[in-house]
């Protein structure tokens, strides 16, 4: 074999390991996307709809593993909230790029938790008043998801 053979088949080798490395490396601990989170008062994702009561919404950090990445772009994810619930969540910032290799990763974030609703009278935003009260009322369903607007997110485990 010629000297310049052999430089090609090392070439070759160099490159196939650098692009075998780029798509296999595990996302390192503390990797953040978006902004990081602050790592002090988080909950377990379970505990958040009990934590939030009868609010509506509220602006928390959790803890919990990952359970697929819906959408790359934008960081749309399912995250385990226990018992079968599950956590649909994005990023606020609709730049963020969230690798599928996140999948089952435990992952703090910090954001917006909010309840999914459904009113009585299948108008959402109906205002209707009869004799100064409101005849409109949302009512939680247990079944549905929660939503959460992810402003950061950093690799736990």
């Amino acid at each position: 074999m010629n000297l310049k053979n052999t430089f090609l088949i090392l070439f070759i080798i160099f490159l196939a390991n650098c692009a075998f490395a780029q798509h296999h490396t595990p996302l390192p601990h503390g990797m953040v996307f978006g902004t990081k989170p602050s790592v002090t008062g988080g909950m377990p994702a379970d505990k958040i709809e009990t934590f939030m009561g009868k609010r509506t919404r509220t602006t928390t950090v959790i803890i919990g593993k990952i359970l697929n990445v819906a959408k790359s772009a934008g960081g749309w994810f399912d995250m385990d909230a226990g018992n079968g619930k599950v956590i649909a969540a994005h990023f606020k910032d609709a730049n963020v790029n969230l690798p599928k290799d996140i999948k089952g990763r435990e992952v703090i974030i910090e954001g917006v938790a909010q309840k999914d609703f459904i009113a009585d009278d299948l108008q959402h935003m109906a205002g209707d008043t009869v004799r100064g009260k409101q005849q409109h009322h949302n009512k939680t369903d247990p079944k549905r998801r929660l939503t959460f607007e992810v402003k950061g997110l950093m690799v736990n485990r």
